[in-house]
């Protein structure tokens, strides 16, 4: 019978069912580091493996009644649309959500991580960890592998005793507070909607239109952009889910009608 960290499985198989080691694993060469370096400045199809084709928009923004975040739902590489009904918000806890923006195993692997030592702080100390700390942790644990091939584009959410925060964190270690953040190829298109409408005033149904629509329109922009949107509040008791799934394709004209732009759809050009 084999037993590792995890546990007891079954007799008489060569394999573990589960892994002996919960360590982040490596290239196996004596310099990771180095080794993505030179594997980035390739010029054979090695170069490839380097090549995040990374496509997403993220947006989180601050609001009198807290925090609203809203991302799109759509897993591509390059020109492969692999799927259009990711999950990019990840429920780290009651009182904390990251998103994620990069590559996909990257985001999911670290945040889980996070709310796996998030958990293990709580049950030690039979508190929770504030918002702060987790994004500084996270950043931390980030910074530990820079330059290592990692592809993180994170924003972590939350309330806690001193209020609701927001915090952007990437692969680089680099960690921001914040009042807004876009993440993602489709990031500068949502800038521009929240430039043009984002109040700190915004009444709850106007914060979330305001993240249906930049959303929307970033995916109109943007190739790699799409699926449906999904919208969470973070409040003073922890978060609400508030729109599960509404498709872009629709959001987008619905936004531009009610503005009337007109599309001229009897004209023959």
């Amino acid at each position: 019978m084999n037993t590792n960290l995890l546990g007891t499985f079954f007799e008489g198989e060569d394999t573990e069912a589960l892994p002996s080691s919960l360590a982040f694993k490596f290239a196996p060469v004596s310099n990771p580091a180095d080794f993505m370096s030179n594997l980035s400045k390739a010029e054979g199809p090695e170069r490839k493996l380097a090549m995040f084709q990374k496509g997403t928009t993220t947006l989180g923004f601050k609001f009198k009644e807290g925090i609203i975040l809203a991302v799109d739902s759509r897993a591509s590489m390059g020109s492969y649309d692999s799927s259009e009904t990711v999950r990019k918000v990840i429920e780290i806890n009651d009182h904390m959500l990251g998103t994620m923006a990069g590559g996909a195993a990257d985001c999911q692997f670290w945040e889980e991580n996070l709310a796996r030592i998030v958990k293990l702080y709580e049950l030690n100390t039979g508190e929770r960890l504030s918002i702060a700390g987790a994004s500084n942790l996270f950043s931390n644990m980030l910074y530990q592998y820079k330059g290592y091939g990692l592809s993180l584009g994170t924003m972590i959410a939350g309330s806690d005793d001193t209020g609701t925060h927001l915090y952007y964190c990437d692969n680089d270690g680099i960690r921001m507070a914040g009042d807004k953040f876009c993440v993602g190829s489709g990031g500068t298109y949502a800038y521009g909607v929240l430039d043009t409408y984002y109040r700190f005033d915004l009444s709850l149904e106007e914060a979330v239109t305001l993240g249906k629509r930049a959303i929307s329109e970033a995916t109109y922009m943007d190739s790699a952009s799409g699926g449906v949107v999904r919208v969470y509040h973070v409040h003073n008791n922890g978060w609400t889910k508030l729109v599960e799934a509404e498709d872009n394709s629709e959001l987008i004209w619905k936004h531009r009608k009610r503005n009337r732009v007109e599309f001229y759809e009897d004209e023959k050009l």
